[in-house]
């Protein structure tokens, strides 16, 4: 094979692969992400609703995926929705109340708290927590 054509069959398979991973949030209030497909496996951590993963590959009704820190770990699909969300990944984290730095600060939160998205607004985020808070997060606050 010519030296081009081992790229692009190597660029091929890359995008395909890239093309796989789904974005995906966590539908349940607390799901149990483990080790292996299946529940024998152990728990290495747990997400709570609107937690973002990346599906990296499907066996059977399980998924192994990678989070916002680049951890894997295995969740069963019946936990998972496509579900617009975002987790913070900052230390502190003002959620104010409309779209944009003059705007009051409703509350704040430490980075790894995840949020179902509402809209958007330039840079600016509408989101909602799981307990029902709702306000604006600045974009490069979040992942």
């Amino acid at each position: 094979m010519k030296p081009y054509a081992l790229v692009i069959a190597s660029l091929i398979i890359f995008c395909s692969s890239v093309a796989l991973a789904e974005r995906l949030a966590v539908a349940v209030p607390v799901a149990n992400i483990r080790s292996g497909p299946g529940t024998s496996y152990d728990v290495l951590w747990n997400a709570e609703k609107y937690y973002p993963i990346f599906v990296l590959k499907k066996s059977g009704p399980w998924y192994h995926i990678r989070d916002f820190e680049g951890d894997e770990g295995w969740v069963h699909k019946s936990l998972v929705r496509k579900i617009a969300s975002i987790i913070t990944i900052k230390p502190k984290c003002n959620i104010r109340s409309g779209p944009g730095p003059r705007y009051e600060i409703r509350f704040s939160v430490e980075d790894g708290i995840p949020f179902k998205v509402l809209g958007r607004k330039g840079n600016w985020i509408h989101i909602e927590h799981a307990d029902g808070d709702k306000g604006w997060i600045y974009k490069t606050l979040t992942w």
